[in-house]
Formats: C-alpha cells, sequence, structure tokens
C-alpha cells in the first residue's frame, strides 16, 4: 500500500542527500522515481535538487506535477519531492490523490519549522496528513540535537523577525537547539564554518 511520508529536519541534516539517495536506489532496481522541487527554490539553479555535499540531480517543479495527467504520473514507481514545507495545501492535498488513488508513494522533504520556529504551510499539512512522519536528526555546535534554523547577519546576530522565505545557505542559517536558539548563541565557530568548507 502506498504511503505518503514527510521527513523533516534541521538545515544540514542531509535532506536532500538523502532524496536523492533515495532516487539513485530506485533507479538501481530499474524503477523509476520522479525528483520534484517547488518553483520558489532557485538556489542551486532552475529544474536543479543539489546537497550540500555536492550531490546533485535534475528534476521537475511541482507546479509541474499538479497539471499532469495521471496517466502521465502512473509511469513512476514513486515520487520525491525536495523542499516540500514550499508546498502549498492545494500541492500536498494533490500528492494525497496520487498516493490514495493512483497507489504510488510519495516522499517529501523538509524543513518543518521557519527561523522563528513556526510551521511553514507545507510542513502544517503534511504533518496533518502524512502517513509516516520521520525525523532526520542533526546535531547543534553543543552536541544536542538541532531542531531549530537560526537565520543570521553577517556579523552574528540572530534574526528573529522578517519574511519566512529568504533562500540561504550556511552563510545565512545554522541549525541550532531549542536552548541556544532561544538565547541567540550561534556557538564559538559559527564564523569559521566557510573557512572549513573551503579546505
Amino acid at each position: 500500500m502506498a504511503k505518503l511520508y514527510f521527513r523533516h529536519g534541521a538545515m544540514g541534516s542531509s535532506k536532500t542527500a538523502n532524496a536523492l539517495m533515495v532516487e539513485y536506489n530506485y533507479y538501481e532496481r530499474g524503477k523509476k522515481a520522479l525528483l520534484l522541487k517547488p518553483q520558489v527554490d532557485i538556489r542551486d539553479g532552475k529544474k536543479i535538487i543539489q546537497s550540500r555535499m555536492g550531490l546533485s540531480k535534475e528534476c521537475r517543479y511541482v507546479e509541474e506535477f499538479v497539471k499532469m495527467p495521471d496517466e502521465e504520473i502512473k509511469q513512476y514507481d514513486c515520487v520525491i519531492i525536495d523542499e516540500a514545507q514550499f508546498c502549498s495545501k492545494e500541492e500536498v492535498s494533490f500528492f494525497i490523490h496520487v498516493v490514495d488513488d493512483l497507489c504510488i508513494p510519495v516522499i517529501c522533504y523538509g524543513l518543518r519549522t521557519d527561523f522563528r520556529r513556526e510551521l511553514f504551510e507545507g510542513s502544517m499539512w503534511l504533518l496533518a496528513w502524512a502517513d509516516v512522519i520521520e525525523e532526520i536528526k542533526t546535531v547543534c555546535w553543543c552536541g544536542q540535537g538541532a531542531t531549530c534554523n537560526a537565520r543570521f547577519t553577517s556579523d552574528g546576530t540572530m534574526i528573529r523577525t522578517g519574511e519566512q522565505i529568504f533562500l540561504g545557505k550556511d552563510d545565512s542559517y545554522i541549525a541550532l537547539c531549542r536552548k541556544h536558539h532561544k538565547e541567540g548563541n550561534l556557538g564559538p565557530n559559527w564564523n569559521k564554518r566557510e573557512e572549513q568548507d573551503k579546505v
């Protein structure tokens, strides 16, 4: 029986790498998985899903997918959606149609909450409607589990207000435990991460 999955985690928890690995597993077994992302996600280019580790693959947009006829969707064995927090209620409802009526599993990867610790629209409906909800874990600089996404300025000041959607990577966001998110404490090495990435 097909299911709707929501695999959520804080930034840097390897959600995209997981999505790409699942797609490859289907390919290895002679199956066909459709990779999707919302059109708003343009950080790595149009119609590209790319992980921090450098894995990447071409994809299609969720906005195109929801307009596809059922017969076209039926050629796939699985649908995998990255950055699912950016999906609308209507799009999540369409995923349910794909699972329940077409018997195709839909696996969604995304953030649960934004930098203010408030739910995204897509995440809210996935939490409400998904058959399986799983957390992809990562850690705070202190070693505790990180469940919060902190947005910060170039001088290390945490931002607590503003637009919900601001596309950024390690230069704008860091995953923190709840305590350090509340304190606004990015840790002793927050500004050294870019230097480490270049080594």
